[in-house]
């Protein structure tokens, strides 16, 4: 099955809503412990989330690490005012929400960590994600990537969404199934990082999930 482009970004207020309301606690709580692993247990540095839509997976992440800073970048105005309404009192100082759609005209700065979780399959190219995370990573740093994989056709595509967002709304029904379509496949995410001469670990995690790890050298 051919990919299909679904919008880059979520800016409905009704989508926002679905989205941010949604329950993904198992796969945030999953990434999450992913990218703490490789980064130790006494982290005090600065993390960058990309696309990080309300801000679940920054908060989880800055309250594994007391010391450390987080950026979280979104291009959805609409779903960086909601995280702004989500975030705690005590992380205010620490995780600081940034409005910028990829690719960045310059790096934000050189971060120890980077991490993202969903938003490969809303990017047209996907060298964009990979050209920004060199960008913005300094020497040593730790990369964790979690995206959907794109299904052999649309009925095992509606049949996930029936699996796993049967108790959701219509609107996150829909979505999930359209970024599902938009998803890549194994050997296209491969191929993308010997594009980008990037020497990650790609593993499909789940019937719907692609994991990628890696250290910039």
């Amino acid at each position: 099955m051919d990919r299909k482009l679904e919008p880059e970004l979520m800016e409905d207020p009704e989508q926002v809503k679905a989205y941010a309301e949604a329950d993904f606690s198992e796969s945030h709580h999953y990434f999450v412990t992913q990218v703490c692993h490789d980064v130790g247990l006494d982290f005090s540095g600065k993390a960058l989330d990309l696309g990080c839509g309300p801000g679940d997976i920054s908060f989880r992440f800055a309250r594994k690490f007391p010391k450390c800073r987080v950026d979280a970048l979104d291009g959805s105005r609409a779903m960086l005012k909601y995280g702004e309404n989500l975030i705690p009192n005590t992380l205010l100082k620490r995780v600081n929400f940034v409005h910028a759609k990829l690719p960045l005209p310059s790096p934000l700065e050189s971060y120890d960590v980077i991490f993202s979780n969903s938003l490969l399959h809303h990017l047209p190219d996907p060298q964009v994600l990979w050209n920004t995370i060199k960008q913005c990573v300094r020497e040593g740093g730790n990369i964790t990537v979690m995206d959907l994989l794109r299904p052999v056709n649309e009925e095992t595509a509606q049949k996930l969404v029936e699996k796993y967002a049967n108790d959701e709304s219509d609107i996150l029904k829909h979505d999930f199934y359209h970024s599902l379509l938009a998803a890549f496949t194994l050997d296209e995410i491969n191929f993308q990082l010997a594009m980008a001469e990037l020497n990650f670990e790609v593993q499909q995690v789940s019937d719907r999930h692609v994991l990628i790890k890696g250290r910039m050298t």
